[in-house]
């Protein structure tokens, strides 16, 4: 990286702010020789109407008195609209007390006038060397929040990235996708966020139900039909996909479609044409075609209920959700998440949850995925009576949790048993289910136990369990 700071090839823009023309023209031939694109101000107003303006500079350059706005006015106005920017003061007249004000309100450093070039050059490379550290220090962190969310979805797990990194890679495409998982893992989500980043993303997105609707409306609801085609059918009628054309239809459940559906739609994903119900003419339509199911389709082709032509014609590119309970300390971030949604939305002021409380959601395996969290949670900020929910307002099979039921249930053989032992397997048990559940970050695993993170590396030793990382 510093090659590449010290590379006078490096075009930076630099900003240069003195009264008196002599100076702003010799540093303008001294920047430029170094290859960088000088803007320059006679006044301090001028430059931070440039800033105001939106225009944005690597460094400033600013001379410490001049009439009107002074150079520690234009070091702090500087600061204020874009921390990154570094600042240097030149003077005639330093002092300590000037210097360290200037210092103090974020000046990289500062210039006694008259000064020698070689001295100036090293403060300006150095000072462009902290702007570009700053600068790549700004963009990974927001790249690394950016991350934690993509659209709608929240998730800082491995598996949820690979999802992202999915998304990213296939939404510019034309390619079919088909999106698995389980009831709740947020299928749509997924699909409306190939949707939004993709060159379709000012068209309609229009999702259907195939398992929703009556069999024998299914195919209207697709591909429209004209006026008389059926009792009932009093106008032409526009289909899914003639509407979205241009844009995504989003065909969840597409398990539940019926046979002779699934060999309509299989002609419209190899033609890019649909005939409505009652019509001869063919339409031509261009919409991308996004599929979700719940449901294994290859056990489905067996069973004879799914065309294995058309899973082939959807399953270009799939995209597999995984259950929530297989997303680690991704549960925390959700919880955090709805409470606030939840919280905002009722207007009312929900400091965070008690420690059991959290346990107890922390533990439970949800097998209704993200979309049961999100109810328990709903349910939770709506019954909270004070600031901080507690186990109280959780769901009755929640409030006896996982822990109470299993030691309620235990029983005494009358041989007898190894209480140690069996008190240590547990724990190594445990240990060893939290690790796998947050992925291996020992901070996450020891809060999902309940204990320090000290008491964790303890047990880890005792247990002879890997300590690494």
């Amino acid at each position: 990286m510093s090659d590449e700071l010290s590379d006078p090839q490096v075009v930076r823009p630099i900003l240069v702010v003195d009264d008196e023309q002599s100076m702003r023209e010799f540093l303008t031939i001294m920047l430029k020789k170094k290859g960088h694109d000088v803007t320059v101000a006679k006044r301090g107003e001028e430059a931070l109407n440039l800033l105001d303006e939106g225009q944005r500079f690597s460094l400033v350059i600013t001379d410490l008195k001049m009439p009107g706005i002074g150079g520690l006015e234009v070091l702090r106005g500087v600061k204020k609209i874009d921390p990154a920017c570094q600042v240097v003061v030149m003077t005639a007249y330093a002092t300590p007390e000037t210097a360290i004000s200037a210092i103090k309100d974020g000046a990289y450093d500062y210039i006694t006038k008259p000064f020698k070039v070689d001295e100036a050059r090293v403060v300006v490379d150095r000072a462009l060397e902290k702007f570009d550290l700053l600068s790549e220090n700004l963009y990974l962190k927001k790249t690394i929040e950016e991350r934690e969310s993509f659209g709608d979805m929240i998730g800082h797990s491995k598996p949820m990235q690979q999802v992202f990194e999915m998304i990213s890679r296939v939404a510019n495409s034309q390619t079919t996708i088909l999106i698995g998982g389980e009831s709740g893992t947020g299928k749509e989500l997924v699909a409306r966020a190939i949707h939004q980043h993709s060159q379709r993303a000012d068209k309609p997105f229009l999702p259907i139900n195939c398992g929703a609707i009556p069999e024998n409306l299914i195919e209207s609801e697709l591909f429209g039909h004209k006026k008389g085609a059926f009792t009932g059918a009093t106008t032409d009628k526009k289909g899914l996909f003639e509407a979205a054309d241009g844009g995504t239809v989003f065909l969840d459940e597409i398990g539940e479609l019926p046979q002779n559906t699934q060999v309509k739609l299989l002609r419209v994903l190899q033609e890019r044409t649909i005939k409505p119900v009652g019509g001869n003419a063919e339409i031509s339509v261009d919409c991308r075609v996004v599929a979700a199911t719940n449901r294994d389709l290859r056990e489905e082709i067996a069973e004879g209920r799914f065309r294995e032509d058309l899973y082939y014609r959807l399953n270009v590119i799939p995209i597999d959700l995984p259950p929530l309970r297989a997303r680690g300390s991704d549960v925390k971030l959700l919880i955090e998440h709805f409470v606030d949604v939840y919280a905002s939305r009722m207007g009312v002021e929900i400091d965070g949850i008690d420690s059991e409380a959290m346990r107890i959601l922390l533990n439970y395996n949800y097998p209704g995925n993200v979309r049961e969290l999100q109810n328990i949670v709903e349910r939770a900020v709506t019954l909270t009576r004070g600031s901080m929910i507690g186990v109280d307002v959780l769901p009755p099979h929640l409030q006896e949790d996982s822990f109470s039921r299993v030691a309620r249930d235990l029983e005494v053989p009358a041989e007898g048993l190894d209480l140690e032992g069996m008190v240590e397997e547990l724990e190594r048990s445990l240990i060893s289910k939290a690790l796998e559940r947050t992925s291996g970050v020992k901070k996450d695993a020891a809060e999902l136990l309940g204990i320090s993170f000290r008491s964790l590396r303890y047990r880890l030793k005792k247990y002879e369990m890997s300590d690494e990382s």
